[in-house]
């Protein structure tokens, strides 16, 4: 148990936390939720010890075995699946006595710490090693590939392998997704539904904390609120809250306003059609998720691009990449820091595709496959190495990555960076329009150096917005932002009537935006025939697949050791096989039986989620005498959905299961 009793926190002459108490229990898995620069993290050094509060006290148990992610990776000789089979400190505890028992030659020592490096999971660390980093996207030749070789975003990976792999009580992740693809998040939520231990973890991807959280801890007037079930039951919670408290709802309106007179422009135009259909789908969610944004201080919109081309960029027979030398860095979503010739490094072949007006397309793959690279030589940073990429008259780009961060200028503000742009403009129209990035009264006169990293990317999104493109080109928007201008981000973008192309881990802003999606994999991009669930399935099949593959090429080689004689089959059925045949079928039933009561199962949990779901639509169970009734109904939700996803993927396995043995 993690107690906070009346804990004030200060940074310097500013509080940061005020007066905070929570308990977090054993077990427990705790999303962290709040404005930039609010203490997160500064409570989590807090529970490790690095500061002590100003006042109050944190209670931890004695001896807890804590996992935390190293911030830095030192240039390593070492494999990279050594460095994470390091990452178990008890399992490296043990490996250290048991060196210095074999020293003194103590037989009855190394005897007892071989037990114990039984019990601590020392046989089976390799290969918990090299699931982990396959899971977050290391190939089969790179685990034995040295540290130094590896560029800074892939070493953070090995970082976070080393704290998952420690079988820790307490596990301490700060924004863990940042940086992470698609595919990798998927893997990553995935195991933190099954760790056993407490976990705490900082992030701003609402869909990431409802794939496992049963807390929510909110900063909000530097105090801290500690909401049961996941991120979707907590925004219910405060946004009924926030409706008893307030009556007249000015901000909501005027959103849900602008959102629907778009829609009620386009629905009917064939062109708009898919972008409406989504705005609908974001009006339903706005009507709860507004009311939890009212004291966010972002509030902007894309202004109406110009008239443009059907045809905003076609290519034809592209093949993309990079001229490099050995020095030269490859795609900046690649694993590796260089590259190992010299010449043209082709990372995409032959692709044709069209960008339409009005296409809201996501880009798939794991890094390292290439959307990065599309999005460059769209935008033109990256010259095509063959074919062409031809872009409609009229196109005027707005192109947001991280490395754009760096073309802002450190020394100057972001009055100087509009003026930049139009120098004709009149402050007050400049100030008011900074003010909807939360850049008001003073701050629009901080120099860009001063600023955290969050308040650059809304710098960048600001300048972006103010150019008024009619195409956008979005490489992970949201690292750096926190939950409220995530939000405002996603209702800017909905309602934004321009072409855009989007990647981002965030699968809440990808399913809220996009209506197409394009897989970039294995050199190739072509349309994803399906939604982001149809996406997780395909990649747990292809991570089915790579297994399969591992044990077919294992059992061949064992079979060429062996002399293994091949069998021929016979063109007619005996009667040995048919009885055979029939053994065949009466093994399968146990597993048909299995896959009839899974069904039944996820029945039953979506009838009774109906029945919460038409409960929680009323009213009068948010009143403060149903508090109780309230609280369990979220927790009992959220634990249905947990059970549905894991009956879901058993259903999936057991099925893959009965058409391999039926194909036997």
């Amino acid at each position: 148990m993690i107690a906070l009793q009346d804990i004030t926190i200060m940074r310097g002459t500013k509080v940061l936390i005020e007066g905070a108490s929570a308990t977090i229990l054993q077990g427990q898995k705790v999303g962290i939720i709040g404005r930039n620069g609010c203490g997160k993290s500064t409570l989590f050094a807090a529970i490790q010890g690095e500061l002590v509060p100003d006042l109050g006290t944190i209670g931890i148990p004695k001896n807890l075995k804590i996992a935390t992610v190293a911030q830095k990776t030192p240039a390593l000789p070492t494999p990279a699946i050594e460095y994470v089979m390091q990452g178990d400190k008890t399992v490296s505890s043990l490996l250290s006595r048991r060196d210095a028992a074999y020293a003194a030659n103590d037989g009855e020592k190394i005897a007892l710490i071989e037990d114990e490096l039984g019990l601590a999971g020392f046989w089976t660390l390799k290969a918990r090693a090299g699931s982990l980093l396959f899971g977050l996207g290391f190939g089969p030749d790179e685990l034995e590939k040295p540290i130094a070789e590896f560029s800074g975003g892939w070493r953070m990976r090995l970082n976070l392998a080393q704290a998952l792999i420690y079988q820790s009580d307490l596990l301490l992740l700060d924004e863990p997704t940042n940086h992470l693809d698609l595919d990798t998040v998927l893997f990553l939520q995935n195991f933190l539904k099954n760790y056993e231990g407490t976990l705490l973890c900082i992030s701003h991807d609402r869909d990431f904390l409802d794939s496992f959280a049963d807390h929510i801890l909110h900063f909000e007037e530097h105090k801290v609120v500690l909401y049961p079930g996941n991120y979707s039951a907590y925004e219910k919670i405060r946004a009924e809250r926030i409706r008893a408290q307030k009556a007249a709802r000015k901000k909501e309106e005027a959103i849900l306003a602008h959102m629907q007179s778009f829609v009620e422009r386009f629905r009917y135009k064939s062109s708009k059609a898919k972008q409406a259909q989504s705005l609908l789908k974001a009006i339903d969610r706005m009507q709860l998720t507004a009311v939890t944004q009212e004291e966010s201080p972002f509030s902007f919109s894309f202004p109406e691009p110009e008239r443009t081309p059907q045809v905003i960029a076609s290519l034809k027979e592209l093949d993309a990449g990079y001229q490099v030398s050995s020095a030269d860095l490859v795609d900046s979503d690649g694993p590796m820091a260089h590259h190992a010739g010299t010449g043209p490094e082709v990372v995409l072949k032959k692709v044709n595709l069209e960008l339409l007006s009005g296409d809201r397309i996501a880009l798939l793959g794991k890094n390292g496959q290439g959307k990065s690279t599309l999005i460059k030589t769209l935008v033109g940073d990256l010259a095509p190495l063959s074919g062409e990429v031809v872009v409609g008259k009229g196109i005027k780009i707005g192109y947001f990555a991280q490395h754009e961060l760096e073309s802002l200028n450190e020394d100057q503000d972001a009055m100087w960076h509009l003026y930049r742009i139009n120098p004709d403009a009149k402050e007050k129209d400049l100030r008011t329009f900074l003010g909807s990035f939360a850049f008001s009264g003073d701050k629009v006169f901080d120099k860009v150096g001063t600023m955290s990293g969050g308040e650059q990317a809304r710098l960048a999104l600001a300048l972006i917005a103010y150019q008024k493109p009619n195409l956008l080109l979005l490489d992970e928007p949201t690292n750096h932002l926190d939950l409220e201008m995530r939000e405002a981000l996603s209702v800017a973008l909905a309602s934004y009537s321009g072409a855009l192309v989007l990647v981002s881990h965030d699968r809440h802003l990808v399913e809220a935006i996009a209506d197409k999606l394009w897989l970039v994999d294995s050199g190739k991009v072509s349309e994803f025939a399906g939604d982001l669930n149809d996406y997780q399935e395909y990649l747990l099949r292809k991570a089915r697949e790579f297994r399969e593959a591992q044990q077919a090429a294992a059992a061949e080689a064992q079979g060429k050791v062996m002399g293994a004689p091949s069998q021929s089959v016979s063109s007619y059925k005996t009667k040995e096989q048919k009885q055979l045949e029939a053994q065949k079928r009466a093994a399968l039933r146990p597993l048909k039986l299995k896959i009839e009561a899974n069904e039944k199962k996820m029945a039953s949990i979506e009838k009774r989620l109906a029945t919460i779901d038409e409960r929680m639509a009323d009213s009068s169970l948010y009143e403060d005498s149903n508090k109780g009734e309230l609280e369990k109904l979220i927790l009992e939700r959220a634990e249905l959905n947990n059970d549905k996803e894991t009956l879901e993927e058993e259903w999936l396995m057991l099925n893959d299961e009965l058409e391999a043995a039926q194909g036997q």
